[in-house]
């Protein structure tokens, strides 16, 4: 029997990458905003700058993995990933990291989707969400570094050093995927059908987007993981600052924490759905709890910092339930569709990433960055999350089934 093991190794390094790619801005915002001049609107969008990149090559990095297998895609893109890291390590201005973050961006459009695209070839269909559950809960180590010791970096060698060294592993961790990851398990595993041509494969994309059922997942997977990310990965470091007036390391300190809460959330929504018989019991279930804790948080007028924290770290837990929308987007499609199955289901949380940052960047500008902005925010995300499960609660429920 062929080991597993250093396909979920590369997985969960690749997926490290995106993570603290993704969440960096978070815990150096007060930095980023001195040293670039930035404005609450322009740190905003360059949260959502990597996500728009990330929706906008959803279609074409689908039809790569369709046509060259994930092997190949992931390691090309990396170098990009690369190119985005040491131009954010030179950034002079707004313009210069909103872009910066944009090719980053692209250089991580493969790297999640990769996760649900091999890992729905090399484990069954049974086992699919909690093998993805363990990748995806692994991949927050590059949460986690973007928390405590990136605020110690920024405050030891700067901020800019630390990218250049991203850039550095980046190159590295593309090297060793391209080397030791492959496509499929060993020949008789699963057949291997012949290569489409890119008319059959657009074709296959009209297919995935009319698949019935595709529409409710799509509406909460908008939503489910792009509210957290906001949360997390862009605003909650601004929070805690303009709030509360915690310094760099004490930023990373609750960073870390919520990070954590995410990656126990990810471990605990992982076999939720074998042991409940339906995923969509599971999603509704989160969503109400995130629901209920970010209502908490924008009724509270600047409540004490240890129920602030609370609250936070208690939210990434519950509304880590993203991976359950992605295991039950992937069982609507046959194998022959899974790379465009899986990244138009991944443009859904795409676009919420996009939009969701960025809203909560005009809201902290227009009232102030004060904690009305941010409690008028929280209120926000909570409607959006009440928006996507009212759509959600038309989905099919497809806890055993897996792909014809």
């Amino acid at each position: 029997m062929v080991s597993k093991l250093p396909l979920l190794l590369l997985l969960i390094a690749v997926t490290c990458l995106s993570q603290f790619y993704r969440v960096s801005n978070s815990v150096i915002a007060p930095e980023l905003t001195r040293d670039l001049g930035l404005t609450a609107r322009q740190l905003g969008w360059a949260g959502s700058a990597f996500f728009f990149a990330l929706f906008a090559v959803q279609v074409p990095v689908g039809m790569w993995f369709d046509r060259y297998g994930a092997r190949r895609t992931v390691t090309a893109l990396s170098f990009v990933a690369m190119a985005g890291a040491v131009w954010i390590a030179e950034a002079r201005d707004a313009v210069d990291l909103i872009g910066a973050r944009a090719v980053v961006g692209v250089g991580c459009a493969a790297s999640f989707m990769s996760v649900v695209f091999l890992c729905s070839r090399w484990f069954k269909p049974v086992n699919l969400a909690a093998a993805l559950s363990w990748v995806f809960a692994a991949s927050n180590i590059g949460t986690l570094a973007a928390a405590t010791p990136l605020a110690w970096i920024a405050a030891t060698i700067g901020w800019r050093n630390g990218f250049l060294g991203l850039a550095a592993v980046t190159v590295l961790v593309a090297a060793c995927f391209f080397g030791f990851v492959r496509d499929r398990p060993p020949s008789g595993a699963v057949a291997v059908g012949r290569r489409e041509t890119f008319a059959e494969i657009a074709k296959g994309l009209l297919e995935v987007w009319t698949t019935r059922g595709l529409g409710p997942v799509l509406a909460m997977h908008f939503f489910a993981y792009a509210t957290m990310l906001t949360v997390l990965g862009v605003w909650g470091g601004p929070y805690l600052y303009d709030v509360y007036k915690l310094d760099g390391v004490q930023r990373g300190n609750v960073l870390l924490a919520m990070g954590v809460a995410q990656i126990l959330g990810i471990l605990a929504y992982g076999p939720m759905d074998r042991l409940l018989r339906s995923r969509k019991k599971v999603v509704l279930g989160g969503a109400a709890i995130s629901v209920a804790l970010l209502a908490i948080l924008a009724v509270l007028p600047q409540p004490p910092l240890a129920v602030a924290v609370a609250l936070l770290t208690a939210f990434c837990f519950f509304c880590a339930f993203g991976t359950v929308i992605v295991a039950q987007g992937r069982a609507l499609f046959p194998d022959r569709l899974a790379g465009r199955g899986v990244t138009t289901v991944n443009m859904a949380q795409c676009l919420g990433l996009s939009v969701l940052p960025a809203g909560v960047g005009y809201i902290v500008e227009g009232f102030g960055n004060s904690d009305q902005a941010y409690r008028l925010a929280f209120a926000a995300l909570a409607a959006g999350l009440v928006l996507g499960a009212s759509v959600y609660l038309g989905s099919r429920d497809n806890s055993t089934a897996s792909p014809a």
